[in-house]
Protein backbone atom coordinates (compact mmCIF):
# COMPACT_ATOMS: atom_id res chain seq x y z
CA UNK A 1 0.00 0.00 0.00
CA UNK A 2 0.95 3.16 -0.49
CA UNK A 3 1.83 5.90 1.68
CA UNK A 4 0.59 9.33 1.33
CA UNK A 5 3.74 11.91 0.89
CA UNK A 6 4.34 14.19 3.55
CA UNK A 7 2.12 17.70 3.09
CA UNK A 8 5.77 19.57 1.89
CA UNK A 9 6.47 17.17 -0.20
CA UNK A 10 5.56 17.21 -3.88
CA UNK A 11 3.81 14.36 -5.99
CA UNK A 12 4.98 13.44 -8.82
CA UNK A 13 2.34 13.52 -12.14
CA UNK A 14 2.14 9.81 -12.01
CA UNK A 15 1.12 10.44 -8.60
CA UNK A 16 -1.44 13.04 -8.72
CA UNK A 17 -3.14 10.94 -12.16
CA UNK A 18 -3.15 7.49 -9.46
CA UNK A 19 -4.74 9.87 -6.67
CA UNK A 20 -6.99 11.34 -8.78
CA UNK A 21 -8.21 8.10 -10.27
CA UNK A 22 -8.49 6.49 -6.87
CA UNK A 23 -10.87 9.88 -5.97
CA UNK A 24 -12.49 9.07 -9.16
CA UNK A 25 -13.30 4.84 -8.45
CA UNK A 26 -14.56 5.91 -4.66
CA UNK A 27 -16.85 8.75 -5.56
CA UNK A 28 -20.38 8.56 -6.36
CA UNK A 29 -22.63 11.17 -8.11
CA UNK A 30 -24.60 11.47 -5.33
CA UNK A 31 -21.59 12.47 -3.45
CA UNK A 32 -20.96 15.09 -5.98
CA UNK A 33 -23.99 16.33 -6.06
CA UNK A 34 -24.54 16.44 -2.42
CA UNK A 35 -21.42 18.56 -2.61
CA UNK A 36 -22.84 20.67 -5.43
CA UNK A 37 -26.14 21.61 -3.11
CA UNK A 38 -23.68 22.58 -0.10
CA UNK A 39 -21.45 24.85 -1.92
CA UNK A 40 -24.30 27.03 -3.80
CA UNK A 41 -26.10 27.00 -0.11
CA UNK A 42 -22.18 28.41 1.06
CA UNK A 43 -22.33 30.73 -2.08
CA UNK A 44 -25.19 32.27 -1.93
CA UNK A 45 -25.20 33.38 1.53
CA UNK A 46 -22.11 35.02 0.67
CA UNK A 47 -23.49 36.63 -2.26
CA UNK A 48 -26.56 37.35 -0.17
CA UNK A 49 -24.49 39.23 2.38
CA UNK A 50 -25.58 37.29 4.98
CA UNK A 51 -21.69 35.89 6.25
CA UNK A 52 -19.84 38.53 8.13
CA UNK A 53 -17.40 40.66 6.38
CA UNK A 54 -19.92 39.74 2.96
CA UNK A 55 -22.14 42.82 2.79
CA UNK A 56 -20.04 44.40 0.17
CA UNK A 57 -20.55 41.40 -1.70
CA UNK A 58 -24.16 41.51 -2.34
CA UNK A 59 -25.41 40.41 -5.94
CA UNK A 60 -28.89 38.57 -5.72
CA UNK A 61 -28.81 37.77 -9.21
CA UNK A 62 -26.18 35.02 -8.51
CA UNK A 63 -28.04 34.23 -5.02
CA UNK A 64 -31.51 33.60 -7.19
CA UNK A 65 -29.13 31.51 -9.89
CA UNK A 66 -27.88 29.37 -7.00
CA UNK A 67 -31.44 28.95 -5.51
CA UNK A 68 -32.85 27.73 -8.99
CA UNK A 69 -29.77 25.10 -9.31
CA UNK A 70 -30.14 23.46 -5.64
CA UNK A 71 -33.95 23.35 -6.21
CA UNK A 72 -32.90 21.64 -9.49
CA UNK A 73 -30.79 18.97 -8.35
CA UNK A 74 -32.28 18.28 -4.50
CA UNK A 75 -34.94 16.14 -6.33
CA UNK A 76 -32.66 14.14 -8.17
CA UNK A 77 -31.19 13.46 -4.24
CA UNK A 78 -34.48 12.83 -2.81
CA UNK A 79 -35.23 8.78 -3.74
CA UNK A 80 -31.81 7.59 -2.06
CA UNK A 81 -31.36 10.36 0.78
CA UNK A 82 -34.54 11.55 1.25
CA UNK A 83 -34.15 11.08 4.52
CA UNK A 84 -30.61 12.92 5.05
CA UNK A 85 -31.53 16.24 3.25
CA UNK A 86 -33.24 17.99 6.23
CA UNK A 87 -30.47 20.21 6.85
CA UNK A 88 -29.93 21.32 3.13
CA UNK A 89 -34.01 22.06 2.45
CA UNK A 90 -33.73 24.13 5.50
CA UNK A 91 -30.82 26.14 4.57
CA UNK A 92 -32.68 26.36 1.12
CA UNK A 93 -35.49 27.82 2.82
CA UNK A 94 -33.63 30.20 5.08
CA UNK A 95 -31.92 31.41 1.65
CA UNK A 96 -35.20 31.74 -0.56
CA UNK A 97 -36.54 33.80 2.60
CA UNK A 98 -33.49 35.97 2.77
CA UNK A 99 -33.10 36.56 -0.89
CA UNK A 100 -37.24 37.55 -1.09
CA UNK A 101 -36.59 39.94 1.70
CA UNK A 102 -33.68 41.98 0.58
CA UNK A 103 -35.23 41.35 -3.19
CA UNK A 104 -38.33 43.26 -1.31
CA UNK A 105 -36.17 45.78 0.28
CA UNK A 106 -34.64 47.01 -2.35
CA UNK A 107 -37.68 47.93 -4.13
CA UNK A 108 -37.41 44.90 -6.89
CA UNK A 109 -39.92 41.71 -6.92
CA UNK A 110 -37.91 38.29 -6.33
CA UNK A 111 -37.02 36.60 -9.57
CA UNK A 112 -39.89 34.15 -10.63
CA UNK A 113 -38.37 30.65 -9.83
CA UNK A 114 -38.29 28.60 -13.15
CA UNK A 115 -41.74 27.51 -14.12
CA UNK A 116 -43.72 29.99 -12.65
CA UNK A 117 -42.81 32.62 -15.31
CA UNK A 118 -45.10 34.41 -17.63
CA UNK A 119 -46.85 32.49 -19.83
CA UNK A 120 -44.81 31.96 -23.16
CA UNK A 121 -45.89 33.76 -26.30
CA UNK A 122 -48.14 30.54 -28.44
CA UNK A 123 -46.89 30.03 -32.12
CA UNK A 124 -49.27 29.91 -34.58
CA UNK A 125 -51.26 26.65 -35.23
CA UNK A 126 -49.55 24.11 -37.27
CA UNK A 127 -50.50 22.67 -40.92
CA UNK A 128 -52.87 19.55 -40.30
CA UNK A 129 -50.72 16.01 -40.73
CA UNK A 130 -51.06 14.27 -43.51
CA UNK A 131 -48.73 11.59 -44.94
CA UNK A 132 -48.17 14.44 -47.66
CA UNK A 133 -47.35 16.60 -45.02
CA UNK A 134 -45.39 14.38 -41.77
CA UNK A 135 -44.87 16.43 -38.77
CA UNK A 136 -40.97 17.96 -38.50
CA UNK A 137 -38.47 15.71 -37.12
CA UNK A 138 -36.97 16.85 -34.07
CA UNK A 139 -33.51 16.53 -33.05
CA UNK A 140 -32.50 14.11 -30.27
CA UNK A 141 -32.30 15.21 -26.67
CA UNK A 142 -30.08 12.60 -25.65
CA UNK A 143 -26.04 13.55 -25.39
CA UNK A 144 -23.87 11.23 -27.17
CA UNK A 145 -19.78 11.78 -26.21
CA UNK A 146 -18.15 12.22 -29.64
CA UNK A 147 -20.86 13.95 -31.76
Amino acid sequence: MNQPPAPDQELSEEEMRAALEEEMRRITVDDLLIQTVVSLINLAGRKAGLAPGSEDERDLVQVHSAIEGCRALVPLLEARHGDQLGPIRDALSQLQMAYAQMATAAGTPPIQSSGAGPTPPTSPPAAPQTPSNPPPQQPSRLWIPGQ
